[in-house]
């Protein structure tokens, strides 16, 4: 036995079998030697400090780099401290230890006692296995969420130190615009810049995606009990649905006619009128490819969407726009964007810009591409189509999401009550049908 120290660490050759080579001042205190090379310091106590405790090993440190150790197929990093650094760790373990506590169990807690920082890393790495149905494009979104606004404020936190009123004040610091950032880094490409908002909805959303990753953590058991984020009641959004009317539509109609003459992106105003024709979300129909389009079914069969494999049925003027479209390539078949960029292998992807100046030019500044969708689907109801119709042509999955619709399917019920009203109000008077009097016909004798 001797005293450690590094020259004395440095000295020690590996062996064919594990050896602890142990300190001569400091009991419990030793340098472990692996065959592999690798030293590690470690410290024996029992629990309770008494001599009839269960000996337990602590650990301490690694004293040099060595081979990478792998454990359950991922390398496991060795931290490297010093013959001092060593014994202090050894004397506060044999403190606790002699105080009745576990340094083992302490280390152990420590060592999952994770960031969320680290947290997220290991959620956005891990997460999409344990989700196979999710959808690509949501975890982009939730990674969208988590790196912009959860990350600068709450990522140095320890998960232990959550609390419900964390996240709250996260919640209201996002909405308040804290997290609000220019566009992207100098020197990133124009066409991918992107521009960190604040605000209600976007708070709402980073809250919720920060949600999801907590019970991601609990599941994974990575030391969090409960989600400090469950009872966070989200911000509430006012509803955005917007319809257009007749008047609206025509305004509209003869905006994308008038930019057509002057020549505006063609992919672009032709892609809003396919939204405006079949209710699709923006991506279904800018994404599309001509495998898709069965001009014989008059449908879009899509194998994927945001809700899974759909088909979209195509009336009439859908048609005759995608055919006339169609007409501009030499073939509509194969695996080719219906919308190809125009530059590189993806499909359009400039829909918004123009819709900007089309919704301007047609007079409706407060009028998302999104409401398209809806007046599409506020159109069928007004005529008279059941809701569930109404659903299968959106390609909801459940009767809830249609159900936002359902005060429109009042209007014929209205307008039925309206008139049967009318008629019982006119009998009353002495008025028949067309306002004709009523005139009482004597009884036969």
């Amino acid at each position: 036995m001797a005293r450690i120290t590094k020259r004395y660490v440095d000295a020690l050759k590996a062996g064919p079998a594990d050896v602890v080579h142990w300190d001569d001042g400091l009991p419990g205190f030793g340098i472990r030697v692996r065959p592999s090379g690798a030293k590690s310091y470690v410290f024996l106590y029992r629990l309770g400090g008494g001599r009839r405790g269960r000996q337990r090993r602590l650990t301490l440190g690694a004293a040099n780099s060595g081979p990478v150790e792998r454990t359950e197929g991922r390398e496991k990093r060795r931290r490297v401290i010093t013959a001092e650094e060593a014994r202090k760790a050894a004397l506060k373990a044999s403190a606790t230890a002699g105080a009745g506590g576990d340094p083992a169990a302490d280390k152990t807690a420590q060592s999952e006692d994770l960031t969320v920082a680290e947290l997220l890393t290991r959620y956005l790495k891990e997460g999409p296995a344990s989700r196979p149905a999710k959808k690509a494009r949501s975890w982009e979104n939730d990674a969208s969420n988590l790196k912009r606004h959860v990350l600068p404020l709450l990522g140095r936190q320890r998960l232990r130190t959550l609390t419900k009123g964390d996240i709250e004040k996260f919640q209201a610091d996002v909405t308040a615009g804290k997290t609000k950032a220019p566009v992207t880094a100098k020197g990133a490409k124009r066409r991918g810049r992107i521009r960190v908002q604040g605000g209600a909805a976007v708070a709402a959303r980073a809250t919720a995606a920060l949600r999801a990753m907590l019970n991601w953590a609990i599941d994974q058991k990575l030391g969090l009990k409960e989600n400090p984020a469950s009872k966070v009641r989200l911000n509430k959004l006012r509803n955005r649905e917007r319809f257009l009317d007749d008047t609206e539509l025509a305004r509209l109609g003869k905006a994308v006619a008038d930019m057509e003459a002057e020549g505006v992106n063609a992919a672009s105003l032709t892609i809003a009128r396919l939204l405006a024709l079949t209710g699709a979300r923006k991506n279904e129909i800018a994404g599309l490819r001509w495998r898709y389009v069965d001009f014989q079914r008059s449908a879009l069969i899509l194998p994927d969407s945001k809700t899974g494999a759909r088909v979209i049925p195509l009336g009439a003027p859908a048609l005759a726009v995608l055919m006339a479209w169609g007409e501009r390539f030499d073939t509509m078949t194969g695996d080719q964007f219906v919308f190809p960029a125009e530059r590189g292998d993806g499909h359009h992807d400039g829909v918004y810009k123009v819709w900007r100046r089309l919704r301007q030019k047609a007079e409706l500044s407060e009028v998302r591409l999104h409401d398209l969708r809806h007046t599409h689907a506020s159109t069928g109801v007004a005529l008279n189509q059941s809701l569930h119709i109404v659903g299968k042509i959106l390609g909801h999955r459940k009767p809830e999401t249609t159900a936002r619709y359902s005060h429109l399917a009042l209007d014929p019920v209205r307008a039925a009550a309206d008139q049967t009203a009318q008629r019982v109000a006119a009998a009353m008077k002495g008025r028949g049908p067309n306002n004709s009097k009523v005139v009482r016909l004597a009884r036969p004798k």
